[in-house]
């Protein structure tokens, strides 16, 4: 992990400090940067394999930010960390890219934990085989993060890429809430809130709602399954 460069966004000075010490305690090379014009500047000089983001920044709003990094680099992992936990901001987040929401007060086990699941998924290295998954006429490729249906490109967010892999990994197998929680969500999510039949919805939205075939299914009291036989 000592060559693992991990970008703190955060401007109150206090909480940025305590994260990157302890970050560096265990084994990460952590910087912070205190408004959103500076990390821009980091991130536009230096590669970092995860970023932490903090939503109420001074300058620019941290949505806006990570809409920002992600047009720059589509894949490195951004966790945000906020004392917004409605499930509006958290729907928001994910929409411009987020991989993990995490509210304030928080504990720094849990955050670390985290961490390590998002740079080890990010830093799999490629076996050269099983690189696209596909679906019927559903393909995703795992490299190139590009997904298309027949012939047309499919765009996602990356919460929504996420998913769908892992739909795709477990296709004509039922997965419920608390599979995709685990497996897509992480550590400790909220299993009360809706936000994994929402993006459910933005998938079918995406992949089945323009296609007569239809992929994605509901099984009543079971959870999920994408289906590529009828």
């Amino acid at each position: 992990m000592d060559d693992t460069r991990i970008l703190i966004v955060e401007d109150e000075l206090k909480i940025a400090d305590t994260l990157k010490y302890g970050l560096i305690e265990n084994g990460f090379r952590a910087e912070a940067a205190y408004n959103g014009e500076e990390a821009l500047k980091f991130f536009s000089n230096q590669f970092y394999h995860l970023i932490l983001l903090d939503l109420n920044l001074p300058d620019i709003n941290g949505f806006d930010l990570c809409k920002s990094i992600r047009l720059k680099n589509e894949q490195v992992p951004i966790i945000m960390l906020t004392a917004l936990n409605s499930i509006n901001y958290k729907l928001e987040g994910y929409e411009m890219g987020a991989d993990d929401y995490v509210a304030k007060p928080f504990e720094f086990k849990e955050l670390l934990m985290k961490i390590k699941v998002l740079v080890k998924r990010a830093n799999l290295p490629e076996t050269g085989v099983a690189n696209t998954l596909k679906a019927a006429d559903l393909e995703m490729n795992l490299d190139s993060k590009r997904v298309t249906r027949g012939n047309k490109i499919i765009n996602l967010t990356a919460k929504e890429f996420q998913l769908l892999e892992y739909l795709l990994r477990n296709r004509n197998r039922v997965v419920s809430r608390a599979d995709i929680s685990v497996n897509v969500w992480d550590i400790d999510f909220d299993t009360n809130t809706n936000v994994i039949d929402v993006y459910i919805n933005y998938l079918r939205n995406k992949i089945d709602k323009p296609f007569p075939q239809k992929l994605i299914h509901t099984q009543i009291g079971m959870g999920y399954v994408l289906r590529d036989n009828n």
